[in-house]
């Protein structure tokens, strides 16, 4: 077997996401807390495993009073549901190079099989510290409703403060486990 296990690097990721506000632009938000694991086999990536834990608490969208809303029963719940997680089922490599990577995303205690889009995982490179490390970038869009966050509120123009579609913006880098 080929497979390398890296350790995800939360310092120099950024997991980030944006949603239709006010039905004329896109509010994005992120969260800095985050752990999880990439099992990589080169020699058939189709065998490769990625497994994400996100800590809720750590949203961040630069406003206070947002935040805190989207950490309350409103949103994700943070006091009975504290992570989101990420757990690959299947990884399938396109003509070009990409990835379609099919898992199962866990938010507010809902879990649902997901599609990610991956650019190809980059080679190994030594940082100046001698860690080794990969990294890629994942795209990929959910229905917030199907997890269970309904919140909304009509607008006097008859639309709605809040779209469904959850755009996912991740640039991740892992590093190699000792």
């Amino acid at each position: 077997m080929t497979t390398t296990t890296y350790e995800l690097d939360p310092v120099h990721s950024h997991l980030g996401f944006s949603v239709r506000h006010m039905m004329v632009s896109q509010q994005r938000g992120q969260f800095a807390g985050a752990s999880g694991t990439l099992t990589l086999d080169r020699a058939d990536l189709t065998k490769s495993h990625v497994e994400v834990t996100i800590d809720v608490a750590t949203v961040n969208t630069n406003n206070t009073d947002r935040d805190n809303h989207l950490r309350s029963a409103d949103f994700f719940d943070v006091a009975n549901h504290p992570k989101i997680t990420f757990v690959s089922r299947a990884v399938q490599v396109k003509d070009d190079g990409e990835l379609r990577v099919t898992g199962d995303l866990t938010i507010r205690g809902t879990t649902r099989s997901v599609v990610l889009t991956t650019e190809p995982i980059s080679e190994e490179s030594k940082d100046p510290f001698g860690n080794i490390k990969v990294g890629t970038s994942v795209i990929g869009k959910i229905s917030r409703k199907d997890f269970g966050l309904i919140w909304n509120a009509i607008l006097e123009t008859g639309g709605v403060a809040l779209g469904d579609d959850v755009k996912l913006m991740l640039d991740v880098q892992f590093q190699r486990k000792p």
